[in-house]
């Protein structure tokens, strides 16, 4: 599937797919929202380390790329590839759907929301993330990460979801250094919870998959353990 191309595809072979896709997502296990944990800074802001497809929550955000439509490479770690994987061609499908309407790329720190077909989240809410050069993090790419997060929120208000988790936004193929990545993100997160006292958002879960980045995160949010 990461190779082909976005065209339709016939009612039988979807519904194998999803059968075989469904089969592989029950055999990983379901995350509930209740099995992360609670920051003791703010009790709707929680930490989960594992794979994002697990989490049952209102809507995942994928780290996309400025065409929208997953990673064409066959195995790829990114998690753009790992969440279209679980989610299945539909979702490749209503990207394309959508930037086709657009026109045009996907500009950076802004976002788009689809259904989350086979993944247990109802949504994916795709971002584009600043890709960092050698010359390190400019300004500009530091208040890009933040609209990132800004426009997921703002998203998922709009939609009335109660409940969100983030993957760690450019910090892998877009070379976003982990801590000052993090230090955004919870900032953002506490900066909406204080500005949107009628938004929908119950928790926000900052889901993270590498053991330096659960580090990072146990530390911002300050849980006081390893």
């Amino acid at each position: 599937m990461n190779v082909r191309p976005a065209k339709e595809v016939s009612t039988q072979f979807l519904k194998l797919y999803d059968e075989e896709l469904q089969k592989q997502l029950h055999e990983k296990g379901i995350v509930e929202l209740n099995q992360t944990i609670v920051s003791p800074i703010d009790s709707r802001v929680r930490l989960w380390q594992g794979d994002i497809t697990r989490l049952k929550v209102d809507a995942i955000v994928n780290a996309a790329n400025s065409q929208m439509l997953g990673c064409f490479v066959p195995m790829h770690s990114c998690i753009d590839n790992v969440i279209h994987s679980a989610a299945g061609i539909q979702l490749r499908l209503e990207c394309n759907e959508l930037m086709n309407k657009q026109g045009h790329s996907e500009p950076t720190g802004s976002a788009k929301i689809t259904s989350g077909y086979n993944l247990h989240a109802k949504y994916v809410i795709h971002t584009v993330g600043p890709i960092i050069g050698s010359g390190g993090v400019t300004q500009k790419e530091a208040h890009e990460l933040s609209e990132c997060y800004c426009s997921c929120l703002r998203l998922a208000g709009e939609y009335n979801l109660k409940s969100i988790a983030f993957c760690c936004i450019s910090t892998g193929e877009y070379r976003f250094p982990n801590q000052l990545a993090a230090e955004i993100a919870v900032r953002t997160v506490k900066e909406y919870f204080d500005q949107s006292v009628e938004s929908t958002i119950e928790a926000v879960v900052f889901n993270v998959f590498k053991d330096i980045d659960y580090s990072i995160y146990n530390k911002i949010l300050e849980y006081g353990q390893e």
